[in-house]
């Protein structure tokens, strides 16, 4: 019960420290933080909840009535098809990739940090399909396909981060407009927030991916040594 009692005690930490704490706060002024929070939500909390399981446990705290409600739903045929279509490693993966992109498009990030609708919806958006994304990769896939797939989201978002950085102009205008507040122009704001993307969270994906590999070299010699 330890085991999965400290992952999810860590990963609900983490997310209210990224949403709740005076991290949140930060990041609505500076480009640098907003990131840095996004980053723990999806790269951090997610996984570790995820390690966790907790579904049973989260059912078993709500009322009677609405944790047989909550089961019959679960239980559905459509519910089922619809979880098991989105938790394929493939799929999970290309449903976060396509979140972070499409939020990290310019227009779409600035609405998102002015209308506070929208940014908790891109918050959710990002913790929701990395809970897909983690599950896919811990519970449904074996080591070999979640190496690869942690190695592929690590190269796509590496190259939104590099893109972020070394762009030659100020792209999200909105969300850095008050960096000289803080000592920095919004360009190096900016440029700040695509390197937490690119190198910090790129190495959370990398060592990851590592782990998966290093696990399934692990199997597949004692699969061989077994059938020697």
């Amino acid at each position: 019960m330890l085991i999965r009692v400290l992952p999810y005690c860590g990963g609900t930490l983490a997310l209210a420290g990224a949403l709740l704490s005076p991290l949140h706060w930060l990041g609505e002024h500076l480009f640098t933080f907003h990131m840095i929070e996004h980053e723990i939500v999806m790269a951090v909390s997610a996984p570790l909840i995820v390690l966790a399981r907790p579904v049973g446990l989260l059912l078993w705290g709500l009322p009677r009535t609405t944790r047989h409600a909550a089961g019959s739903v679960m239980r559905m045929a459509v519910v089922r098809r619809a979880w098991d279509w989105c938790i394929g490693a493939t799929n999970a993966t290309i449903i976060h990739g396509v979140a972070i992109w499409a939020w990290h498009v310019p227009v779409l990030f600035d609405a998102a940090v002015t209308d506070t609708l929208l940014h908790r919806l891109q918050h959710l958006s990002f913790f929701a399909t990395a809970i897909l994304f983690w599950w896919a990769i811990v519970w449904r896939s074996d080591y070999g396909a979640s190496a690869w797939h942690l190695f592929l989201t690590m190269i796509h978002t590496s190259i939104l981060g590099v893109l972020m950085a070394l762009a030659p102009r100020v792209l999200y205008v909105a969300q850095t407009q008050t960096a000289m507040d803080w000592g920095l122009t919004p360009l190096e704001d900016q440029q700040l927030a695509g390197m937490i993307m690119w190198v910090p969270a790129g190495t959370v994906y990398a060592a990851a991916a590592m782990t998966m590999l290093a696990l399934w070299i692990r199997h597949s010699s004692g699969r061989k040594a077994q059938n020697a």
